[in-house]
Parts: C-alpha cells; sequence; structure tokens
C-alpha cells in the first residue's frame, strides 16, 4: 500500500529527506490500514492519495485532512468525495484501524488552524452554487459556503467550517477556467497556493518549501512571491485567514 500511495504522489518509495519518510503505514485489525502523514504542513496529500486508491478499490478509502479544525473527514468512492460528519477518532476506531497514540486527539500531530480560501476566474457565484449542489446531491444549506463575486473572479470560503474539496469541484466542472486554491494559517507563516484547471493541479507555490513536492513547483502566482502581495493580487482580504 505505501507503494501505491508514493505513485499516487508521483514520488520514489525510497525518495526520503533527512527526517524519514513522509508517512507511516499502521496496521489495522481488519481490511482497513492508515497511512499517516509524519509532517503536519504537507497539505493535500491525503486528498491526492483517497482519489487515487479509491479509483483501484471496491470499498471506500476515506481521508482525514487536518488543514482545518476541526478536521475534515472524506470518504471517497470511484475518485469522487463525500464529507462525512464524524470524528477522525470515531470512524478509524469503527475500522478496527485506531489511529497512532490513542484516540485522544491532543496524542495526535498537532493541528494548525489553517483556512482555505479559493479564487475562481471568470466563473459567477450562481453558477459555481449550482455545480457545487450538484455534485452533494443536495440542496446546500444557507450559508454553507461564502461566495462572492468580485472584479478578480469567484472568491469561495467557508461558510460553515472548511471548503472541502469546493475548489477542486468547481475546477472540475469548468475546465477551461484557473482556480487558485490558497491554504495559509493565520499569521501567513504557512502558505500554499494550488493553481488548478480541469480537476487538477498544475502547479504549487509553497512557504516554507517542501523537500519533495508533490506537484509542479510555482516561485510565483500572478507575479508576486510574498504570502501578502499574493493575496492582493488575488483580491483575497488576509483577514479571512485569521477567523476561526
Amino acid at each position: 500500500m505505501k507503494k501505491r500511495a508514493f505513485d499516487a504522489l508521483g514520488l520514489d518509495e525510497y525518495e526520503e529527506d533527512e527526517e524519514g519518510p513522509p508517512f507511516e503505514l499502521s496496521l489495522g485489525s481488519g481490511r482497513y490500514h492508515a497511512l499517516v502523514g509524519t509532517n503536519p504542513i504537507d497539505v493535500g496529500a491525503e486528498i491526492q492519495i483517497a482519489k487515487k486508491l479509491s479509483l483501484e478499490c471496491n470499498e471506500p478509502v476515506y481521508s482525514i485532512e487536518r488543514a482545518n479544525d476541526p478536521w475534515t473527514v472524506m470518504s471517497w468512492r470511484n475518485g469522487t468525495p463525500d464529507v462525512l460528519e464524524e470524528s477522525p477518532e470515531a470512524l478509524a476506531t469503527s475500522l478496527g484501524c485506531p489511529l497512532p497514540g490513542n484516540a485522544n486527539t491532543s496524542e495526535l500531530p498537532a493541528r494548525k488552524p489553517l483556512q482555505t480560501v479559493a479564487l475562481v476566474e471568470g466563473v459567477r457565484a450562481q453558477e459555481a452554487h449550482r455545480v457545487l449542489e450538484e455534485d452533494a446531491g443536495a440542496t446546500l444549506p444557507p450559508g454553507h459556503y461564502r461566495l462572492e463575486d468580485t472584479p478578480r473572479g469567484l472568491l469561495i470560503a467557508s461558510g460553515t467550517r472548511d471548503i472541502g474539496c469546493a475548489d477542486l469541484t468547481v475546477s472540475e466542472h469548468f475546465p477551461h477556467v484557473r482556480v487558485y486554491g490558497v491554504v495559509a494559517s493565520p499569521n501567513l507563516d504557512t502558505f500554499f497556493v494550488n493553481v488548478l484547471q480541469g480537476g487538477a493541479c498544475i502547479g504549487q507555490f509553497a512557504q516554507p518549501s517542501e523537500e519533495f513536492p508533490p506537484f509542479p513547483v510555482l516561485s510565483e502566482v500572478k507575479g508576486e512571491r510574498s504570502p501578502e502581495r499574493i493575496l492582493a493580487a488575488l483580491g483575497i482580504p488576509a483577514e479571512w485567514f485569521r477567523n476561526e
């Protein structure tokens, strides 16, 4: 399973930095096992792995995204996610695969209070809302997403707890447009921009940089190289990342 996970990330199985491998294998007591990231600032790897493996498995594959607080738990079938209202510890226990440490969240890798905001060029809020409801298969409750049309494009932020895969969903439904998914901590010391097109990440700006980046590396976004100036160029208020 580790080899398949490395393949999903486009990495050689033996690529490690001086701190060790990017994730560890935790064996369960039944059909499920867990891949646990060793670096909490790695953003998006669990989604990339789960999506890829779900195309190869008959049973659902689950991902736990640590970029949000509370963490986002998703079930994947045939590359399509469904957000679950279940705690990571309860899910892991029900699958016979407890997470490392014990069921106490405080003993798991430290959470980072990251927020996600996306800019979608060339799409209006009404169009995005329609495809997000189609993808969810249900009417979204009022305020589930914060959708704002701006001169630079549509901004998608959390109206409840996090945007989940909304940026990826919109990118897949509008393959001709460019989507900028920004993941950042309140003080912007952890800062990622995933540039999506056609449902794929075509480049990533990361601060701090990663030793073995999972996507093509971008040295700038919109001609800018600092988080503050990148946010200004995208028209995303920095204050949005400070709201918890």
